[in-house]
């Protein structure tokens, strides 16, 4: 079989150490798909810090930068986690990603992995749906200057201290005031991390084809403060004004710590990571699974 992507990446739990029986178990699942995709006729590199942790040899090694460069496809074997943070990173160069599932069922890392090798082949061929996730640009500005860059495909997070009590936040779109909330925090999800934290913060769902944004308070003084919609083409300002301990989490990933007087702004991103599926999938498949809608009927 001729596949249409040439080389191919396979990358695992690239961002933290694994005990000696989970590397094990990586290197074992990573090593199997690597044959099975030799077979499909696929030249295999595996990534560089994957490698290592799951002391996988005999595959060529490259780091996030030379995958983005040099390879037609990235196959993330794990989580949504793991497909989040090289989501962002390879986003720039265009390259796309398949996820295939190693645990509980993910949103985005969505072929089982005791089905990938009845699901891969027509995907290889060429057969699948090609999903395309905007991405927010995210900068903590301090007196005027910038001293945090990030990008996030799932949210933006500012919230309190783990040891104080509510921040007072000032929520601005396109430099038009909205609120000052007193809250545990504010979520401002894209679709894909509508289904994350904001969902459990009592936000809407948003279809991933949607071009908009979500804003979520987490657990709000006032009760009338409610998740609202915003087009995707507007810049959310939110100005920490009191509250000790704030920090900004940025796909739950990384973290800046914030001071009285920052400004957290996230505008979206010209980046779009791009994810592949089977032919046929529809996120309402995703949806029935995860929340397990057939239930009950």
């Amino acid at each position: 079989m001729t596949s249409s992507f040439r080389r191919v990446a396979l990358i695992g739990k690239y961002h933290v150490s694994l005990t000696p029986a989970a590397a094990r178990q990586t290197r074992e699942v990573l090593e199997d798909i690597a044959t099975f995709l030799q077979g499909q006729g696929c030249e295999v590199m595996v990534e560089a810090d994957t490698a290592a942790n799951a002391e996988v040899t005999g595959y060529p090694k490259l780091d996030v930068a030379a995958i983005g460069k040099s390879c037609d496809l990235g196959l993330v074997v794990g989580g949504d986690g793991t497909m989040l943070g090289i989501g962002r990173q390879l986003a720039r160069d265009g390259v796309p990603l398949i996820g295939i599932n190693q645990g509980r069922l993910g949103f985005i890392t969505d072929i089982p992995l005791d089905q990938y090798a009845t699901v891969l082949p027509p995907m290889l061929r060429g057969e699948y749906e090609d999903d395309q996730r905007t991405l927010m640009h995210a900068r903590v500005m301090r007196d005027g200057q910038c001293v945090f860059d990030a990008l996030a495909l799932n949210d933006v997070v500012v919230h309190r201290g783990t040891t104080s009590g509510m921040v007072e936040l000032r929520v601005e779109v396109d430099g038009h005031f909205v609120a000052n909330q007193r809250a545990d925090g504010l979520i401002v999800a894209s679709p894909t991390g509508s289904t994350a934290y904001a969902l459990s913060s009592g936000g809407p769902m948003l279809h991933p084809a949607n071009p908009g944004w979500v804003l979520v308070p987490i657990a709000p003084h006032t009760l009338s403060n409610r998740p609202v919609v915003l087009p995707d083409a507007a810049e959310v300002t939110i100005e920490v004004v009191s509250g000790r301990d704030a920090s900004a989490n940025f796909d739950m990933q990384s973290l800046a710590s914030l001071l009285h007087g920052d400004r957290v702004t996230v505008c979206r991103s010209e980046h779009k990571a791009r994810f592949l599926h089977p032919k046929g999938w529809t996120w309402f498949d995703t949806l029935r699974g995860k929340l397990h809608w057939q239930e009950g009927g």
